[in-house]
């Protein structure tokens, strides 16, 4: 049985514009850039910090909880760092509204205005102190499948009917194809009803003016809304660009050939394998017991491999239905290598950052080979390719971009690829997706990520990429460490920056939490 339901594509962009009422007549005869944000903050020093956090929306694991954890290691640094940057995966299971609350509010209630009273602030009210700017990850979009979905209406309990006692959070009706994040970041100006209200908010909230128009002025502390899905904000000289990978992680479509055929015999020979193995999780569940330390040890180990199993599906999933008229999101990839050409000519630029929630170069155990990821791979090589080619020789030599932030695999990483062929070589990759929710290995295959390439009608291996560090779960038995994280990065100030990389870390090992002290290191 599916736990979950990705909408499509075409759907995620619809609903989403609908949202932000995307290029309505109101917000064009301003001249209002929808796709970008100035953070009014009164600071204005090169040097400055952040933080980092991903795919954390869990509420307490059994006996413990992580998200809080890393909330806590993070607020020594809240006064020095401008900003907090999500890679995704806001709420799980299914992003729904119902556990903004557990899942959010209350872990990071120091963060928010009125954080003194967290039982108080609304999912879709909130407003942030220090500024949290997040990318929506897959289980933003996830809702239930049907079948649940009808049940969820009931007084039948989930857990009873899947037999399992496994703390699953699959909410009561789901993300509503991403609803729940746009109503708590987004500017929900779809809400905006009464007439004059658009005209209003908009001469009220989008008052910075930038080289691409009036833009949204977010005020932490007063106003702080995301203008769309996707969007850019400069700060300290650095362009950041955040994206919604959920739109362009199609992967491409089997060929109509005997080989292709074959593939699909063997993903649905995968799915049905996966299926099997998740009911069995599900039976072996039900025989546990939650109130004994070793059985919610156990609990808690098998909703991290139903979560990853249901994820690998999905995927599957994904390459099985791909067919040549697979909706892309091309209007966000165009935007990103304007805005990034657009980046490298403007002097005042130092540097530049794109987060996302997918990421195209990982080593955790199942990440490497899924479909999702070679197409966010393909299509963000095609982008950077595209903008070295305009660029010519301006770059003179540089990575077209600093440091690339992700989340989804539920680890810490530091990758640098290698000379990959593409434009995507020599740069720096952090996987910061180990923030809250449960744990995942490295693949035994090693920190090396190799790539098959055709080359003249024959198969060819070639070196693209190496893990530095990988910080996830290892160790068996009595010996199984957990260890959960966040990052603070500190910019320097120079052309081009540098960043000095801080992981933060807290380590549950034997029911206990331990600090583990990781070296900074700088790229």
């Amino acid at each position: 049985m599916k736990l979950v339901s990705d909408p499509a594509i075409a759907d995620k962009i619809r609903k989403m514009n609908q949202r932000v009422r995307w290029q309505d007549p109101a917000i064009v005869e301003r001249g209002i850039d929808q796709t970008r944000l100035v953070l009014e903050d009164g600071r204005s020093d090169e040097t400055f910090s952040f933080l980092v956090v991903g795919d954390s929306g869990s509420g307490a694991h059994r006996g413990h909880n992580p998200q809080r954890q890393i909330a806590e290691l993070m607020l020594p640094h809240h006064q020095e760092c401008s900003f907090m940057l999500h890679t995704g995966d806001v709420i799980y299971l299914v992003g729904s509204s119902e556990y903004y609350q557990n899942n959010f509010i209350q872990p990071y209630r120091e963060f928010l205005l009125g954080g003194e009273d967290p039982q108080r602030i609304a999912y879709d009210k909130m407003v942030f102190t220090l500024p949290i700017l997040p990318v929506p990850g897959n289980h933003d979009y996830y809702d239930l499948p049907l079948f649940l979905s009808l049940v969820s209406l009931t007084t039948l309990p989930l857990r009873r009917l899947l037999q399992t006692k496994l703390y699953l959070d699959l909410g009561w009706h789901g993300s509503g194809q991403g609803d729940a994040y746009a109503r708590a970041f987004l500017d929900y100006l779809k809400a905006l009803k009464l007439p004059g209200e658009l005209a209003r908010h908009l001469d009220k909230n989008y008052t910075a003016r930038t080289d691409t128009g009036r833009c949204l002025r977010y005020e932490p502390g007063c106003f702080t809304r995301l203008p769309n899905r996707y969007y850019t904000f400069r700060y300290g000289g650095i362009d950041f660009f955040a994206l919604d990978s959920n739109t362009f992680n199609n992967p491409s479509p089997l060929p109509d050939t005997k080989e292709g055929e074959a593939d699909r015999v063997l993903l649905a020979r995968q799915r049905d394998d996966l299926e099997q193995k998740k009911q069995q999780m599900m039976e072996t569940s039900a025989k546990l017991n939650p109130d004994y330390p070793n059985d919610a040890e156990q609990l808690d180990d098998l909703h991290a491999q139903l979560s990853q199993i249901e994820e690998m599906i999905v995927d599957i999933d994904k390459q099985l239905t791909t067919d040549k008229k697979t909706v892309t999101d091309i209007d966000q990839l165009e935007w990103l290598k304007l805005r990034l050409i657009k980046s490298w000519n403007t002097a005042d630029v130092r540097g530049r950052v794109i987060y996302f929630h997918h990421p195209p170069y990982v080593t955790e155990a199942t990440k490497w080979q899924q479909g999702q990821t070679l197409a966010i791979r393909s299509r963000l090589r095609e982008v950077l390719n595209a903008v070295a080619e305009a660029l010519g020789s301006l770059t003179q030599g540089r990575p077209l971009v600093d440091l690339v932030l992700n989340g989804h695999a539920h680890c810490l990483e530091h990758l640098e690829t290698m000379d990959t062929a593409y434009a995507d070589s020599h740069m720096h990759w952090i996987v910061c997706g180990g923030s809250g929710f449960s744990l995942r290995r490295q693949r035994t295959e090693g920190a090396d990520l190799i790539e098959t390439i055709a080359d003249v009608g024959k198969q060819q291996n070639r070196l693209v990429a190496r893990s530095h560090l990988f910080v996830g779960r290892n160790g068996y038995g009595r010996e199984k460490r957990r260890p959960y994280s966040c990052l603070r990065i500190d910019v320097k100030d120079g052309c081009p920056p540098q960043f000095i990389i801080r992981p933060l870390v807290a380590e549950w090992y034997q029911r206990q939490w331990h600090n583990r002290e990781i070296e900074p290191f700088m790229i």
